[in-house]
């Protein structure tokens, strides 16, 4: 006998919260359509009261995924409740997920509210939330590090106002697996209504543990949901792994004795997708999903994979969509078969003007490099320049000049507004000189905080190149991704994007669970 496991996806809402991990609209929204391709049973859209930017996010996503469950975290209160079911009214099916600290350390030093007055407001916070929605997700924030008691009374008047899942958050990733296994099965005997209700769980990794806590809240306490987000990507040390729970669940089904809804041939190309939109590059031995996960350098592993493929592969490639990655456009290609391969790859324009500008970038692309990936093509559309409401700067020409012996120089033109700025600087190398020009007009003031140039195909020096800055002002962190099959182009691109970012005024309000 088997049940099955609802895989609760918040890369969109918690693994935003990485710092320079902030995604526009149409980001959130392509990432949206890939999960859905993905079959996750739940997306958690974002956190729809922060601010005006998540909203619609949050609506959008609603208005347009119907195969899918959308949900909108919401604090415990009247407001943030209302505002998130205002936006997930266009949903097919919709849940509002709402929270509240339960900890004696988060209640006192957090929130300064006495135990009673926390219990009481989640009462509220569930009951009018199920007036509002049918579907409702209740967790008390710091749970695991909660009073046992204390949270059982939370837990139990939560399910009689009516929450239909009761998910349990590690949030500082405090927990190891057989203690949080038991602590859930403790909680579920506990609480005299436990059975009217879906339990979940939802754990941090800042000790490498989360997906481990999350698969022993599974088998040893019986929660029949995890929260996840794709790449484990999330603050601090991020979240539990999408695709390590999957295919741990999927591999290993002799002894979880669990079903599961998800499309594994989408793994990897939501992977790709969240790494080149956020621009967190996966670490190559990262299970399932990194560069290296399904490669054999011993001589011993080489031949025993050829003799016989399961001595040293415990799943295939292709059954997380390593395999589905091939060569599909060239500079001959036409705009129909560009516009297929955007759908065949979850990617939506929201206008044929998009679609012109997109088209013009891959013909422009396929001009300079011979063989375009399914990478290239989800590269192009993440640029700003397809995907941003509205786009301050934006790269009008770069020159540069470097020889051996001789200091490098740059010249950039790019656009600020309706302005166009030309500019030079020396460097100590031409990405450096680029960067140096483009601050010189700017005057941001930003700190470079990290800068990256990452491969975007394999096995050829012809591959883009894709860069990710990260850069720091007045306590705002942003990510800006370039791609490009020049490195100093794609630098550029990469810098600008960033202070995009920056000269957004959109303030969230931040959410930790």
């Amino acid at each position: 006998m088997t049940d099955k496991l609802i895989i609760f996806d918040t890369t969109l809402r918690d693994g935003e919260q990485s710092p320079g991990a902030s995604m526009t609209r149409e980001e959130k929204l392509r990432i949206a359509r890939q999960l859905e391709r993905l079959r996750v049973d739940v997306i958690e859209a974002g956190f729809a009261a922060s601010s005006n930017g998540d909203f619609e996010a949050v609506k959008a996503i609603a208005d347009t995924i119907r195969e899918v469950s959308v949900c909108s975290l919401a604090r415990a209160n009247d407001r943030d409740i209302s505002r998130a079911a205002e936006a997930l009214k266009g949903a097919a099916r919709s849940r509002i997920h709402t929270f509240i600290a339960t900890s004696a350390l988060h209640m006192e030093k957090k929130l300064r509210m006495t135990p009673e007055q926390v219990h009481e407001q989640a009462r509220q916070a569930v009951r009018f939330a199920r007036k509002l929605c049918s579907d409702i997700e209740f967790s008390p924030e710091d749970g695991y590090r909660s009073e046992p008691d204390f949270l059982c009374r939370v837990l139990e008047s939560a399910i009689a106002e009516g929450a239909t899942t009761i998910n349990i958050p590690d949030t500082v990733g405090y927990a190891v697996p057989e203690l949080f296994g038991e602590f859930i099965r403790m909680l579920r005997e506990r609480v005299p209504n436990s059975d009217k209700a879906v339990w979940s769980v939802h754990c941090h990794n800042d000790l490498g543990m989360a997906v481990a806590n999350s698969l022993a809240g599974v088998m040893i306490g019986g929660a029949r949901q995890v929260e996840c987000t794709v790449n484990g990507l999330g603050e601090r040390a991020g979240n539990c792994s999408l695709e390590e729970v999957v295919m741990a669940v999927r591999t290993r089904r002799d002894y979880f004795k669990l079903d599961l809804g998800i499309d594994t041939t989408q793994i990897v190309p939501a992977s790709r997708m969240v790494s080149q939109t956020t621009g967190f590059v996966v670490q190559p031995n990262k299970a399932v999903v990194g560069a290296n996960a399904f490669a054999h350098a011993s001589g011993i592993h080489q031949d025993g994979v050829l003799k016989a493929r399961d001595t040293y592969e415990i799943m295939r490639a292709e059954d997380v969509g390593w395999a589905a990655n091939k060569i599909v456009l060239g500079k001959l290609s036409g705009r129909n078969a560009f516009k297929q391969r955007l759908q065949d790859l979850g990617i939506a324009l929201d206008s044929e003007g998009e679609v012109n500008a997109a088209f013009a970038r891959f013909k422009d692309l396929a001009d300079r490099k011979s063989e375009i990936f399914d990478e290239d093509i989800i590269a192009l559309v993440s640029d700003e320049s397809v995907t941003a409401d509205v786009e301050h700067y934006r790269l009008l020409a770069l020159s540069q000049h470097s020889e051996t012996g001789e200091r490098p120089h740059a010249k950039v033109a790019f656009a600020a507004g309706t302005v166009e700025h030309h500019a030079e600087s020396d460097g100590n190398g031409p990405v450096d000189a680029s960067l140096k020009a483009i601050e010189s007009c700017v005057k941001s003031g930003a700190e470079l905080m990290l800068y990256s140039v990452n491969a975007i195909t394999s096995g050829s020096t012809e591959s883009q190149g894709e860069v990710t800055v990260r850069l720091q002002h007045a306590g705002r962190v942003v990510n800006g991704v370039g791609a490009d099959p020049d490195i100093v182009v794609a630098s550029a691109k990469a810098y600008l994007s960033a202070l995009n970012k920056l000269h957004s005024t959109t303030e969230r309000v931040a959410a930790q669970r």
